[in-house]
C-alpha cells in the first residue's frame, strides 16, 4: 500500500475542523501508514491522532496513542523525533487524567512528576509543570493551588509555555475560585483585545471572564463575552464543560429563555460527553438553568431528547429531566470527592445548582432589553376644572353630569372618580330610574375600558331598554350606539345595524351636542375595521361638519384610511394631511399622532420611497406618544425602516432594536419577527457581524415554514440566510460554506442558475480563505458548470482558474495544469466588444498559468504566460499586478539561467 495515500487523508485532514469526521481520515491514515510497513510515518500519524482525539471530544483515547508514541520516542529518539510535540501534549494528558474518576490519581501525580523530570532534563523553564499542578490542586481543592499559582507566576515562560491566551485563561480561573475577581481581569485585560491564533481562543478565555465581568460590574462585556465564545463552543463537543459555563451564566443573568435554547441544543451531547467531568458539569448548570424555567412557572413544558444507544427519542417533562440532571451530577461528583478524597467536586456542584441571580437581567442583544421610557409629552395647559374636589358633593344628578362632561374630556380617572362618589352617595339617597340607568350606562363604559366585552354589551343592552321606557330617546340611542361598537368589536352581525339606526336617528333628530357627527364616525370606524372602505366614505360624506367641527381630525382621519384601503394613496395623502392640521390645532399633542404616522407611512410607500419629511412626521407622532404602546412600537418600526431604505443603517438600529422590544413586551411576537431580519440587515452593513448573525438566528426559525408558504415568506427566510452567510463569512466562519451552498441549492430548485453559481462562487472564497482549498475547488468547479448554464462566460474563467490555483495549493499540481488549460480555452467565450475585461481577465489566467507550470518544472512556458500577464497589465495601466507578474517572469528566467 503506498504512503501516498497516508500524505493525502492527512492533508485532506488539515482541512476539516476538529470533530469525528477529521478524527475518522486521521484514523484511517494510521492504518494505511502501519499496513504499509512504514513505522515513522505512523509514529506521526499517531502524534496528530492524539491531538485529534483531544480536541475532537475523545480525551479518553488520547491516552493510549500517547503513550504508545512517548514510548517509542524513549526507545529512539533519532528515529520518532517529535520531542517538542510530545511535552506539549503531557501537559493536556495531566489535565484530562483528572476528568474520569475511575482513572486513580496516582497517575496524575505520576506523569506530573515524569513531566518535571523531562523539562529539566531538555533545559525547559518549569512555569507549566507549575501550571498543571496548579490544575490538579485545583481539582481536588487542596490548598496548595496557590503555591503552585505563586510559582507558575513567577517563573519564565518558555516555548512549552501555553499560549498568550490560554496562560492567563488559567491564572482567571484560578483567581475566580479564590474570589479575587479584580485580579483576575488585571491578567486577562491584556489578551482580550490581542488577536490569538490558537484552538482554544479567544473563546476560552471570554468564558472564563464571565463570573469576572458579572461580578465586577462589567454586564455589557459579559454579555459580548457569552455570545462571542458561545458561538465557538456550540459547535465543539470537546467544549461541553465550556458550555456548562455558559449555561450558568444564563442562569443567573435573566436569560432562562436562552439557557434553556442551550440545553436543548446540546442535551444529546451527554450521550457521548467527552469526560465524565464534562458530564457533570453540564448536568449541573442544566438542572440550575432548568430550576430557573421552573420557577418563571413553565416547570410543565416539555424537553426534546434526542435518541440514543436504543433510547428513543421523546419529550421529557421539564421537572423530570430536571431532577435527573441534578442526580446524574450529584452522582459523578460523588465519585470524583471519593477517588481524591476531598469535597471539593461535589461542593461545587452544590455550588452551581443552588446559585443565586447576580443581577435581575442582562440583555444580551439591544432589542433583548425593556422598551425604554418615553418622554411624556409637551401637553398644553389643560384648564384646571372647578368639580376636582369630590367629597362634599351628594348629589347625584350632579355627579353624573360631571362624570360625562369628563368622559367627554376622555379624562377616565376622573370620570371614575365621579362615578366611585356617585355609588357612596346612592348608599344613603335612593337613586331615580334615569339616574339608576345612567348608572348603568356608566358600568358599560368601565366593562369596555377593562376589555370586558359582554359585561358592557349587557348592561348597554340593558341601559337602551331602560331609557327606551323612560322616554329619552336621545340617551336611549347614545346607549345604542355604543351597544352597536360593542357588538361589532364582539364580531356579532348585529353591531352594524344598531350603529347605523344609532346613526340615522341622529341625523334625523339632530341634538346639537355632535351626537350625529359622534354616531356617523363610530359606524365609519366600524366599516374600516371590517374592510369596507365605500360603505365608510359614504358614510362620512354624511357628516355635517358644522355639527361637531372639533372631529374633523377623526373625520380626515377616517377618511385617509378608507381612501388608503380604496388604493387611492394621493387622495388619502391628503385626508390625512388635513387630519394632522387639525389635530395639531386642537391643542392635545397625542391626537397628532395617529394621523402623523399613517401620513408618514403611506409617504414612505410611494414609488419614490421615504424622505425627510416621513422622518420627520415620524417624529413629530412619536412626540406626541406618551407610555409604551402598540402605536408607539410601529412608529420605531417605520423609522427604522425608513431610515434603512434611505441607506442609513447605523441610524435605523436604535429604531429597530427598540421596536423589536416594544412589540416583545406587548406580547407581539409575531410583528417583531420581520424587523428581527431587517435588524440583522443593518448591523450587517454597519459591519456588526456578530450581531447580524445572532440576530439572522433569531428570526430564522419563525421564518421557517412547512412547503407551500407563501412567497413573501420565502423570500423572508432566504434574505435572513443571505445576511447570515455574509455574517459567517466577515467572521471568517466555516459555516459560511454551508450556508452558501444552501442557498444555491435553493436556487437551484428556481431553476436561477446565474444565483446558483453566485453562491457557490461565495462558498468557495469562504473555504479557500480558510485554507479548505480541496473543498474550496470542488465549489469553484460546481460554480464554474453553473455560470455555463446562466451564460456568465467571465464567471466561468474566474471559477475555472480559481479552481486551479486552489488544486496547486492542495499538491495537486498535474491536476491544476489541466484545469487551468480549461481556463484559458474559455477566455475564447469572452464577449469582443468589452476589450478591457478580455485582457484582464487574459492577464490573470497567464500569471496563475504561471505560477501552476513552475511548480511542474515547466519553466520556458510559465516565463511566456508572465511575459504575456506583464503586457496585459501594462496595457490596463495597472502597475500592481504588472510589477508581480515582472517579478515572476524574472525569477523564472533566473531560475532557467541557473
Amino acid at each position: 500500500m503506498s504512503t501516498d495515500d497516508v500524505y493525502a487523508l492527512m492533508a485532506r485532514s488539515q482541512e476539516l475542523p476538529y470533530g469525528e469526521a477529521r478524527t475518522v481520515l486521521i484514523e484511517d491514515a494510521l492504518r494505511r501508514a502501519e499496513a504499509a510497513g512504514d513505522d515513522v510515518l505512523a509514529f506521526h500519524v499517531r502524534v496528530r491522532l492524539t491531538d485529534a482525539y483531544r480536541y475532537g471530544g475523545e480525551p479518553v483515547k488520547a491516552f493510549a496513542t500517547f503513550s504508545r508514541t512517548l514510548a517509542e520516542h524513549d526507545r529512539d529518539p533519532g528515529r520518532f523525533d517529535e520531542t517538542h510535540g510530545l511535552l506539549w501534549q503531557m501537559k493536556a494528558i495531566v489535565s484530562s487524567l483528572t476528568l474520569f474518576p475511575e482513572i486513580p490519581l496516582d497517575r496524575a501525580y505520576s506523569v506530573l512528576d515524569d513531566m518535571e523530570r523531562r523539562y529539566k532534563a531538555g533545559g525547559h523553564s518549569l512555569q507549566a509543570v507549575y501550571h498543571y499542578r496548579n490544575v490538579v490542586a485545583r481539582h481536588v481543592g487542596d490548598g496548595s493551588a496557590d503555591e503552585w499559582y505563586t510559582k507558575w507566576r513567577a517563573a519564565e515562560r518558555d516555548e512549552l509555555s501555553d499560549c498568550e491566551g490560554c496562560d492567563p485563561t488559567g491564572m482567571a480561573r484560578h483567581l475566580v475560585e479564590t474570589g479575587r475577581h479584580e485580579e483576575a481581569f488585571e491578567i486577562a485585560a491584556p489578551v482580550l483585545s490581542a488577536t490569538l491564533t490558537c484552538n482554544e481562543q479567544p473563546q476560552s478565555i471570554q468564558s472564563a471572564m464571565l463570573p469576572v465581568y458579572l461580578r465586577t460590574g462589567r454586564v455589557e462585556q459579559a454579555a459580548d463575552a457569552h455570545r462571542r465564545a458561545y458561538r465557538v463552543h456550540r459547535a465543539r463537543l470537546a467544549d461541553l464543560s465550556d458550555i456548562a459555563e455558559h449555561l450558568e451564566f444564563c442562569a443567573i443573568t435573566g436569560n432562562e429563555a436562552r439557557g434553556l435554547e442551550i440545553v436543548q441544543r446540546h442535551l444529546g451531547w451527554l450521550d457521548r460527553a467527552p469526560s465524565s467531568h464534562a458530564e457533570m458539569e453540564f448536568c449541573a448548570a442544566a438542572a440550575l438553568v432548568l430550576g430557573r424555567v421552573t420557577a418563571a412557572g413553565h416547570g410543565g413544558a416539555l424537553i426534546r431528547r434526542p435518541a440514543a444507544d436504543g433510547r428513543p427519542a421523546a419529550d421529557v417533562p421539564l421537572d423530570d429531566l430536571r431532577t435527573e440532571l441534578a442526580e446524574r451530577a450529584t452522582e459523578l461528583a460523588g465519585r470524583f470527592d471519593a477517588r481524591n478524597e476531598t469535597s471539593h467536586q461535589g461542593d461545587k456542584v452544590r455550588a452551581v445548582m443552588e446559585a443565586e441571580p447576580v443581577v435581575d437581567f442582562v440583555p444580551l442583544a439591544p432589542h433583548h432589553r425593556y422598551p425604554a421610557t418615553p418622554p411624556s409629552p409637551a401637553a398644553a395647559p389643560r384648564p384646571v376644572p372647578d368639580d376636582d374636589d369630590l367629597s362634599t358633593e351628594n348629589d347625584l344628578d350632579t355627579l353624573l353630569d360631571i362624570a360625562d362632561r369628563r368622559r367627554t374630556r376622555r379624562d377616565m380617572p376622573r370620570t371614575l372618580a365621579a362615578w366611585r362618589r356617585f355609588d357612596v352617595v346612592a348608599e344613603t339617597t335612593e337613586p331615580t330610574p334615569l339616574q339608576r340607568a345612567r348608572r348603568l350606562d356608566g358600568k358599560g363604559v368601565e366593562h369596555a375600558v377593562e376589555d370586558e366585552r359582554e359585561a358592557a354589551a349587557e348592561c348597554w343592552a340593558e341601559t337602551h331598554r331602560l331609557f327606551g321606557e323612560l322616554g329619552d330617546e336621545t340617551r336611549r340611542h347614545r346607549a345604542l350606539g355604543r351597544l352597536g361598537a360593542m357588538h361589532a368589536r364582539m364580531d356579532d352581525p348585529r353591531g352594524l345595524d344598531e350603529m347605523a339606526a344609532a346613526a340615522d336617528h341622529f341625523t334625523a333628530h339632530p341634538t346639537g351636542e355632535g351626537d350625529a357627527t359622534g354616531s356617523l364616525l363610530r359606524l365609519a370606524t366600524a366599516y374600516v375595521e371590517f374592510d369596507r372602505p365605500a360603505d365608510a366614505l359614504a358614510t362620512l360624506d354624511r357628516v355635517d361638519p358644522g355639527d361637531d367641527p372639533d372631529s374633523a381630525g377623526e373625520l380626515w382621519f377616517l377618511r385617509g384610511q378608507a381612501l388608503l384601503m380604496s388604493a387611492d394613496a394621493d387622495g388619502a395623502v391628503a385626508a390625512l394631511r388635513r387630519s394632522a392640521e387639525a389635530a395639531r390645532a386642537s391643542g392635545d399633542p397625542e391626537d397628532v399622532a395617529a394621523p402623523a404616522l399613517l401620513l408618514a407611512r403611506t409617504l414612505a410607500r410611494q414609488e419614490s420611497g421615504p424622505d425627510d419629511e416621513v422622518i420627520a412626521l415620524i417624529d413629530e407622532g412619536l412626540g406626541a406618544l406618551s407610555g409604551p404602546s402598540p402605536m408607539r412600537a410601529a412608529a420605531h418600526s417605520e423609522r427604522g425602516l425608513a431610515l434603512l431604505a434611505l441607506d442609513r443603517p447605523a441610524d435605523a438600529v436604535a429604531d429597530l432594536a427598540e421596536a423589536i422590544a416594544c412589540w416583545t413586551a406587548e406580547g407581539l411576537q409575531e410583528q417583531a419577527i420581520h424587523l428581527r431580519v431587517d435588524l440583522a440587515a443593518a448591523y450587517l452593513s454597519t459591519g456588526r457581524h456578530l450581531e447580524a448573525a445572532e440576530t439572522a438566528e433569531e428570526a430564522l426559525p419563525s421564518l421557517t415554514a412547512p412547503d407551500g408558504r407563501a412567497n413573501d415568506g420565502r423570500d423572508a427566510e432566504r434574505r435572513c440566510r443571505l445576511i447570515l452567510a455574509h455574517a459567517q463569512k466577515e467572521m471568517g466562519e466555516e459555516d459560511a460554506a454551508a450556508s452558501f451552498t444552501s442557498l444555491a441549492q435553493d436556487a437551484a430548485n428556481d431553476g436561477r442558475h446565474d444565483a446558483v453559481a453566485h453562491f457557490l462562487n461565495e462558498a468557495a472564497d469562504v473555504l479557500t480563505n480558510l485554507d479548505m482549498d480541496g473543498q474550496a475547488a470542488d465549489r469553484y468547479a460546481e460554480a464554474a458548470e453553473a455560470y455555463e448554464k446562466a451564460g456568465d462566460p467571465y464567471g466561468v474563467v474566474r471559477t475555472r482558474r480559481r479552481r486551479a490555483m486552489c488544486l496547486l495549493w492542495t499538491g495537486d499540481a498535474d491536476h491544476a495544469v489541466t484545469v487551468a488549460d480549461t481556463a484559458r480555452a474559455a477566455l475564447a467565450g469572452l464577449p469582443p466588444d468589452n476589450e478591457p475585461a478580455r485582457v484582464w481577465e487574459t492577464a490573470l489566467v497567464s500569471y496563475d498559468q504561471a505560477r501552476i507550470l513552475a511548480q511542474v518544472g515547466r519553466l520556458p512556458e510559465a516565463a511566456a504566460h508572465a511575459s504575456a500577464a506583464v503586457d496585459g497589465f501594462t496595457t490596463l495601466d495597472e502597475p500592481g499586478p504588472a510589477e508581480d507578474a515582472a517579478r515572476l517572469r524574472d525569477d523564472l528566467n533566473s531560475a532557467m539561467e541557473e
